[in-house]
């Protein structure tokens, strides 16, 4: 059996011990005879494995008590709207960050659920730059302040966390788990599961306790955080086999020594991948220094129309999915915390390589 690197932005690599021991205990789950996608989510079983996945979670990013730890379905997409639907029932506006893609289409839901206030936007400098905090300008009736902490699309990283009065909802999907950040600052957390946690199917959702009564009426219970927190995540049946494989990430977080550590390694695969890219002069990247993502590099070749090649000969070198989004071309390199620092290396192999063969 080989294994490839891929570099997709998501659904994206898993650790390849995760999915060994996932593999061992696919037909006999803790010698019980089945599955672990087979067994009741009201079973005790399984009940273990939720709580034991919530416990860890809780500890690697060390989410204070007062916080509920959700496990909801729908994806980070759905929780666009999710956030004006359990934050405006008292009335207000939310307020937008505008830093790119998926900011964008964070604001167009708001605006499609209620009224909505942009605060700032990367669009003048062509979402390479975040606003400073400087540039925050605030309704008086802010609700919330929503941005995005990582944008996965065109590889902008929010350098500071916003300094505001109302409360703080963070889109952080694609930066969840892979460095360091202090809960008790935000009043919403959410992340698709499908590039730090786990496989597709799982949205993380970290809410304040005091948030919880926030809700419009007209909330539907599947789309509403309290009902979710009152009922341990199980209104309904959840997603039980993705749920049990994020727990198994977490395990696997904890044994590499956990966020701080796996922050160092992330820091050191990023730093590889951008030294390659600045010393050359055959690649490029669009973003500001101090916003540069750190979990998705995209980079462009100096000559466009070598990109097949590229894709071509780097798929064949077994380095997988680094096209880059249809919206922006080039290529991007995701380097989760799945990704190992070996991956890396193979990578900036190639494209120095390629660079001498059609620099």
């Amino acid at each position: 059996m080989t294994r490839h690197f891929n570099f997709c932005s998501g659904p994206a690599t898993l650790p390849t011990a995760v999915l060994e021991r996932a593999r061992d205990e696919m037909l006999d789950f803790e010698g019980r005879g089945l599955s672990v996608m087979e067994m009741s989510h009201r079973s005790e079983a399984f009940i273990a494995v939720a709580e034991r996945a919530e416990a860890n979670l809780r500890e690697l990013m060390q989410v204070p008590d007062n916080y509920s730890v959700l496990f909801m379905q729908g994806g980070a997409t759905q929780q666009f709207g999710c956030v004006p639907l359990n934050l405006l029932g008292k009335g207000g506006r939310g307020n937008y960050l505008d830093t790119g893609i998926w900011s964008q289409k964070a604001l167009k839901e708001g605006r499609h659920l209620g009224e909505a206030h942009m605060v700032a936007s990367s669009e003048g400098n062509g979402y390479t730059a975040a606003p400073g905090q400087e540039a925050l300008s605030l309704s008086e009736d802010a609700a919330y302040l929503h941005y995005c902490d990582n944008e996965t699309i065109g590889g902008l990283q929010m350098d500071y966390v916003p300094q505001v009065e109302t409360p703080l909802v963070c889109d952080m999907s694609s930066s969840i788990l892979s460095r360091t950040v202090d809960v008790s600052k935000f009043g919403v957390i959410y992340a698709g599961a499908q590039k730090n946690i786990g496989p597709a199917g799982i949205v993380i959702v970290i809410v304040r306790n005091d948030l919880l009564d926030q809700a419009r009426r007209e909330t539907p219970s599947m789309l509403n955080w309290k009902a979710f927190a009152d009922n341990g995540s199980m209104l309904n049946t959840p997603a039980t086999y993705a749920w049990y494989l994020s727990g198994l990430v977490f395990e696997w977080l904890k044994e590499q020594g956990g966020v701080d550590a796996i922050e160092k390694i992330n820091r050191r695969k990023a730093q590889k991948l951008y030294e390659a890219i600045d010393n050359s002069g055959f690649y490029s990247n669009p973003i500001a220094a101090a916003n540069r993502s750190l979990t998705n590099v995209p980079f462009v070749l100096g000559d466009e129309t070598l990109n097949k090649a590229f894709l071509a000969e780097s798929e064949a070198a077994g380095l997988l999915t680094l096209k880059g989004h249809r919206s922006v071309g080039g290529m991007r390199a995701s380097l989760y915390n799945a990704m190992p620092e070996e991956g890396v290396d193979r990578l900036v192999a190639f494209m120095q390589d390629f660079e001498r063969r059609y620099g």
